[in-house]
């Protein structure tokens, strides 16, 4: 609300003196005339614009990226839910689990799916399981893991 007023405001301001310079009756090329245009007219406008654009515009970016980071953490509770289930789980469980809408379940897994994080299976009941093998043989890569100088 603060910049949403602030840039109105400045708007506002910018107007006013805009009204104010044309009615004035002075030389408008003059230097300090434009000077004082560009002070008082053409600099709050500009910042007027600019946080108006900040509140209503330009939140594109921020959007993706905040819903690259929530695709992301939900991801990361995938693979610790898919680790306390036997490295198996399917959409149905993530949203129970997580208490997610079934179609953020879906679209998370299908990510994984292709980006190669997990494999998909068809079960007999029709549902498809995500298989998270990376998981499973964490125990044994670490078991069997040498220091870097020895391999």
């Amino acid at each position: 609300m603060g910049k949403k007023f602030g840039g109105g405001a400045l708007i506002a301001v910018a107007l006013f003196m805009l009204v104010g310079f044309l009615r004035s009756g002075v030389d408008p090329w003059a230097p300090a005339t434009v000077l004082a245009l560009l002070v008082a007219v053409v600099l709050p406008a500009g910042f007027g614009v600019w946080l108006l654009a900040g509140t209503f515009g330009a939140t594109g970016r921020i959007a993706a990226r905040q819903e690259e980071v929530k695709l992301r953490t939900l991801q990361s509770e995938i693979l610790k839910l898919a680790g306390r289930h036997g490295d198996k789980i399917t959409a149905v469980e993530v949203a129970a689990e997580l208490a997610v809408e079934p179609k953020a379940a879906e679209a998370a897994l299908e990510n994984m799916a292709v980006r190669e994080l997990a494999d998909v299976e068809l079960a007999d009941s029709g549902h498809l399981v995500y298989s998270f093998r990376r998981l499973a043989d964490l125990p044994e890569a670490k078991a069997n893991a040498k220091r870097v100088l020895d391999a």
